[in-house]
C-alpha cells in the first residue's frame, strides 16, 4: 500500500542540452543544479563553474551528453560585476566574513581608476584562506576554520579588462573580464591595498561565461514554475558551448568509424580539436586532427 506521506518518486529521463540559469544569492551552485535537475527530471547533469552562495548570475548547466563538453565552459572567460566596499576588510574577503580591519578611505575615484591598469593582463594571485582548493587532501577552508596556516602558492590568472561602472565611495561597482580560476574577492582586497586602504567584496554577479550571456538566462523560481514542454524549449543544443571550435562535416561511415575507435583520414592541413557533424545525423562529438588523421575525443550517444 502506498504511503500518502511519502513524496512520489521522480522518474528520471534522458535530457541532452545546456540550460542558462540565473542563480540567486544564498544558494550554492550544486543546490541550484539539483533543483534544476529535479525540475527537468534529468538523469545526468553538471554545472560549469562554481558561484559562491554570496554570488548570483549566470550558471550554465549541462544535461546528458552536454556534460561531456562542460570543460570548455569551465575553461572559458568569465565576466562579473563586482561591488567592492572599501575601508573594511573581512576574514573571508567577502561580506560573509567578520570585519577584521578598518581604514580611512582617503582616495578619489580618479585614484581608483589610476591603479586598475596594474591589475590587467597576466597577474599572480594568492588564493584566499577560505577556498575549496585542497592541501594534503583537505580543503583550504577546513584549515582556516581550525585556525591553521598552510602554504597557499600564488597562481597565474589573466584579467582582460576592468571597468568602473559606478563609484560612490566607500563603494564602487566594477565590471571584470577574467580567466578561469580568478578570485574576485582577492582582486578586491589587492585593489584596496594598492590604494593604501583595505577592502572586501560586497556583492558579485556573473554576467557572461564563454559565449553565453546573463540576459538569456532564466531565474530558478521561473524555471520551477515552467511546465515540462516549456522547460525543454529552454534547452540549448549539446554543441552550444563549442561554437568557437572549428567545424568538420563527415560522412555517416566516417562517424561510425570514429565511434568504433578507428581513425578517419582528413586533409593534412587540419589540426587541433574539431566539432564533428554527420551529414545527415547532426552533431557527433569532438575529435582531434593530427597529421592527416582524425581520432575521437568525446562523442555523443547515437
Amino acid at each position: 500500500m502506498t504511503n500518502p506521506e511519502r513524496p512520489a518518486r521522480v522518474v528520471r529521463r534522458r535530457i541532452d542540452g545546456v540550460l542558462l540559469l540565473d542563480k540567486p544569492v544564498g544558494l550554492s551552485s550544486n543546490a541550484a543544479l539539483q533543483r534544476a535537475k529535479r525540475a527537468l527530471r534529468a538523469e545526468k547533469a553538471g554545472h560549469t563553474g562554481t558561484l559562491d552562495p554570496l554570488a548570483s548570475g549566470l550558471l550554465p548547466l549541462c544535461f546528458g551528453d552536454a556534460t561531456k563538453f562542460a570543460q570548455s565552459l569551465l575553461d572559458a572567460r568569465k565576466v562579473y560585476v563586482a561591488t567592492i566596499s572599501f575601508g573594511t576588510a573581512t576574514t573571508t574577503g567577502d561580506a560573509e566574513g567578520e570585519i577584521c580591519d578598518t581604514r580611512p578611505v582617503a582616495f578619489s575615484a580618479a585614484d581608483l581608476e589610476a591603479v586598475l591598469p596594474s591589475f590587467t593582463g597576466v597577474i599572480r594571485q594568492q588564493p584566499p584562506r577560505y577556498a575549496a582548493l585542497k592541501f594534503e587532501g583537505r580543503n583550504y577552508y577546513d584549515y582556516a576554520r581550525a585556525g591553521i596556516d598552510i602554504p597557499r602558492p600564488t597562481r597565474e590568472v589573466r584579467i582582460d579588462a576592468i571597468e568602473i561602472l559606478e563609484c560612490a565611495l566607500p563603494r564602487a561597482r566594477l565590471r571584470i573580464s577574467c580567466s578561469k580560476g580568478t578570485y574576485v574577492r582577492v582582486l578586491a582586497e589587492d585593489i584596496g591595498r594598492a590604494l593604501r586602504c583595505c577592502a572586501h567584496l560586497a556583492a558579485l554577479r556573473r554576467t557572461a561565461s564563454g559565449p553565453f550571456r546573463l540576459e538569456d538566462a532564466i531565474g530558478l523560481a521561473a524555471l520551477e514554475a515552467t511546465d515540462e514542454a516549456g522547460l525543454e524549449a529552454l534547452l540549448l543544443p549539446v554543441d552550444a558551448p563549442l561554437q568557437d571550435m572549428a567545424r568538420l562535416d563527415l560522412e555517416a561511415t566516417e562517424v561510425v568509424a570514429l565511434a568504433h575507435g578507428r581513425t578517419v583520414a582528413v586533409a593534412p592541413g587540419l589540426s587541433g580539436p574539431m566539432r564533428c557533424y554527420g551529414r545527415n545525423t547532426g552533431f557527433a562529438g569532438v575529435a582531434l586532427a593530427t597529421d592527416g588523421a582524425l581520432r575521437a575525443v568525446r562523442l555523443v550517444r547515437s
